[in-house]
């Protein structure tokens, strides 16, 4: 078995709530009349445990809010865990020296969901990719051009357009601008959150496989981060499933789509438009997400689960192996 490159021990994550004017104003006049003022915060990831191994392409889903996105930022040392550790080839990257810490930070890069936000409207294609190679000394200035138009024909770029500013792009090329961009530094390990969501059905399918053409030549390790089943199954070794802040199931992803144990993913399977089932009516999973300012008790989706009972309202469970590689967290297993 390869060795972890990322490994999350513990992770949590908590964002304080900005209030707005009333907020404030009700604030102020409960610690007036003597009344207790309690922060409001907001759990986005909630003690959390995940390792990626050497090569592999970990899929990350779950339903809008549930914190993927934040566990990818994470991952990615945009943002620091507020408790737990993140690991880098087996170290903590807070004990890490600034000199290894920049290496590290280097090896992780982050491709975005919107390639309309992601790139400055105000730069030239050629100084989006090529900046922060340059900036770190992987490059020169005499064989800066040569090195931005290698980065953009591995995109599937074509380099002649290198001097066009980003609005004149379309949708699909925004994104392989962007993955250019993250390739330019050389690193090991791409986070994609949602990195095709916004794009077009067919040019999905192209910067799909672009990415598995991508992993084979460079030998890359991905946290792939998607609400769309579809495209996890078609790309991923390992599918990890999180639900308001928790993961819920881990499995190879073979295993995921053959036999879900949790009722979560179960019901997120049974969704998932297939030619067998075109006649089908579907309905979506009853109730809403609970607000991760104020999480119910006991398992997350026990408001919502048809499963649940007595047990599930009062205590968490925990992650357990229900099959070899194969681990979720329900009760239904105890």
């Amino acid at each position: 078995m390869s060795e972890p490159v990322i490994r999350l021990q513990g992770v949590s994550k908590r964002f304080g709530k900005t209030l707005d004017f009333a907020a404030r104003a009700a604030q102020g006049l409960r610690r007036a009349m003597g009344g207790e003022v309690k922060a409001q915060l907001v759990r986005a990831v909630d003690n959390i445990d995940l390792i990626i191994r050497k090569g592999e392409v970990v899929g990350l889903v779950g339903e809008s809010c549930c914190g993927k996105s934040t566990v990818g930022r994470m991952v990615a040392g945009i943002i620091p865990p507020t408790e737990g550790q993140v690991f880098w080839h087996g170290q903590d990257v807070t004990a890490l020296s600034p000199a290894e810490e920049k290496r590290a930070m280097l090896q992780v890069q982050m491709i975005f969901q919107d390639p309309y936000a992601s790139l400055n409207p105000r730069m030239r294609v050629s100084e989006i990719v090529g900046e922060a190679a340059r900036v770190h000394g992987l490059v020169d200035r005499a064989g800066f051009d040569a090195y931005v138009d290698a980065q953009l024909r591995r995109a599937g770029l074509d380099p002649a357009y290198k001097r066009r500013y980003p609005h004149q792009f379309s949708g699909g090329q925004r994104q392989r601008i962007g993955i250019a961009r993250a390739l330019s530094v050389q690193p090991e390990f791409l986070v994609c959150d949602e990195a095709v969501a916004a794009l077009d059905v067919s040019i999905q399918a192209q910067i799909l496989n672009l990415f598995m053409d991508l992993r084979a030549e460079l030998d890359l390790t991905y946290l792939f981060i998607s609400h769309d089943l579809g495209v996890v199954e078609h790309l991923s070794d390992r599918v990890v499933i999180m639900y308001l802040g928790r993961i819920v199931e881990e499995a190879p992803a073979e295993e995921i789509f053959a036999r879900a144990n949790h009722p979560y993913t179960q019901a997120l399977l049974a969704e998932v438009p297939r030619i067998d089932t075109r006649q089908r009516q579907f309905t979506a999973i009853k109730g809403e997400i609970p607000s991760p300012v104020n999480p119910p008790p006991g398992c997350h989706f026990h408001p919502r689960c048809p499963h649940a009972m007595p047990a599930c309202r009062e205590t968490a469970p925990v992650l357990r192996e229900v099959a070899p590689g194969h681990r979720s967290a329900c009760h239904l297993n105890g």
